[in-house]
């Protein structure tokens, strides 16, 4: 599969859905695009990992990094992996990332209300 970031809307919330495999070699696109988002002054921001076949320890770093961007930003962020992403869900599960980044198993709504 092919990498690539698009750029889409969950709730009303600018979103990128991540495709493919999110390491080393693809994280930068992925910076450029959490930047550009950023830059926009959202109140929130989705990262969709339903469609992202890897991460490596490099993807990881760029989810917490992103994290970390999103709140100097004040955006609420949520990264939505569902448990049926095994091998991304894998590698959340074992670094817990969690604990720094909030990932959920789909994209809450504007009003608050959080997938879990």
């Amino acid at each position: 599969m092919q990498f690539a970031v698009d750029r889409t809307a969950v709730h009303g919330r600018p979103a990128l859905s991540v495709r493919g495999e999110l390491d080393i070699a693809t994280v930068p696109q992925l910076a450029e695009c959490v930047e550009a988002e950023l830059a926009t002054s959202p109140r929130a921001l989705v990262v969709d990992l339903t469609e992202t076949t890897f991460l490596d320890s490099s993807g990881a770093r760029q989810l917490v990094r992103t994290a970390r961007r999103a709140a100097e930003a004040g955006a609420a962020l949520q990264v939505v992996c569902p448990r049926r992403n095994t091998p991304v869900r894998l590698v959340i599960d074992l670094l817990e990332l969690d604990r720094l980044v909030p990932v959920v198993e789909q994209a809450g709504r504007a009003d608050g209300e959080v997938g879990s």
